[in-house]
């Protein structure tokens, strides 16, 4: 444990958040004590950051998450399905996909970083009182409100640069997705849904890797696999939120994992029913061969019943370790792509 992580938890500090007696209807304020951290349950980060970085430079590469990858992974992965179908419609050359998918690579590590700024910005006073947030730099006061949102300023720059690099109708089209990414951390405050709304934000990109690669739409295809990426989100976002869930519940923030509660299992079951549904239907619509179905469909579909099989949405750890598999199931649906692409080769 480090000094810094040592220094929050002897402070004890009392939050206070507003409770409805139950006895006469009136608000009373109740004490919310910090619990203690026990970094073990939330083992995800690495920490090079610590060794390569200088000091200064690291609560920025944590606000931004760099030392937590799997969220650029979850970001990124709908857009190469997305690029991936589009060069196997037009039989680009391998090299045109490439150059596209490393220039969406650096778009997602990118945004995936302004996101978490943004995020924690509107949730600097919540991120205190939960267990697992209690130490990221707003919270835990490394970082000044102010210089995460002048480090925001330098983050959104970089996307935009990014973005500039491709087509004027994708261009206007990526620049569309600002609005859900700026509201999506209001949402857990109004709705049981944020999820929902983090998936809407979240698989983007399979809108946007299609006309990056042929200039416009085919929205036969993209429509689908978008709503794809929105189911699937729902369900690795709920499992993720079973992390939070007591204290969620404590001080007043909604999620699924609260709304599903003990049918979490059924629930996530039918979305990933739908996901799969919809990829396949996108396959469908842009003439993908075996391998696609063998691979995407069926491959992603026996490890989304394996994690929905396994999974303890009581255990932290274990909901932690599922949330971070579905990096195999984006992954899985791109090879399937792939091993398409490389069939209809050969075969030609």
């Amino acid at each position: 444990m480090t000094d810094r992580e040592r220094r929050l938890i002897q402070t004890s500090i009392i939050r206070f958040s507003h409770q409805t007696s139950k006895q006469d209807g009136r608000t009373t304020p109740v004490a919310v004590t910090p619990p203690v951290l026990d970094n073990d349950r939330y083992k995800e980060a690495s920490p090079w950051i610590d060794r390569l970085l200088p000091k200064h430079l690291i609560p920025y590469a944590r606000l931004a998450r760099l030392d937590r990858p799997i969220g650029t992974w979850l970001l990124y992965l709908p857009c190469t399905w997305s690029i991936s179908m589009a060069s196997y419609h037009a039989q680009l050359p391998i090299s045109q996909s490439l150059q596209m998918l490393g220039l969406f690579g650096i778009g997602a590590l990118v945004m995936r970083g302004a996101g978490c700024t943004i995020n924690d910005m509107w949730d600097s006073r919540i991120d205190k009182l939960v267990e697992r947030t209690q130490l990221r730099p707003l919270a835990s006061g490394e970082i000044t409100q102010f210089e995460a949102l002048s480090f925001l300023g330098i983050q959104l720059s970089a996307g935009l640069a990014v973005l500039t690099q491709l087509n004027w109708y994708s261009i206007f089209l990526g620049a569309s997705s600002l609005g859900l990414v700026t509201v999506y951390p209001y949402m857990k405050r109004v709705t049981f849904w944020p999820q929902l709304f983090l998936g809407l934000a979240f698989n983007w990109g399979a809108l946007l890797g299609w006309p990056a690669m042929l200039g416009s739409s085919n929205w036969a295809v993209t429509l689908p696999l978008y709503a794809s990426g929105v189911c699937w989100t729902l369900v690795f976002d709920t499992i993720y939120a079973h992390q939070d869930k007591l204290f969620d519940s404590k001080i007043g923030m909604k999620s699924t994992a609260l709304l599903f509660g003990q049918k979490t299992r059924l629930y996530l079951s039918c979305f990933s029913g739908s996901m799969l549904s919809f990829l396949a239907f996108a396959g469908y619509m842009n003439n993908q061969g075996l391998p696609f179905y063998l691979i995407s469909v069926v491959g992603a579909g026996s490890h989304l019943t394996w994690q929905l099989q396994t999974t303890n949405f009581d255990d932290i750890a274990d909901c932690g370790k599922k949330f971070r598999s579905n990096k195999w199931v984006g992954l899985l649906i791109l090879g399937g792509i792939a091993a398409d692409g490389i069939w209809q080769s050969v075969a030609n």
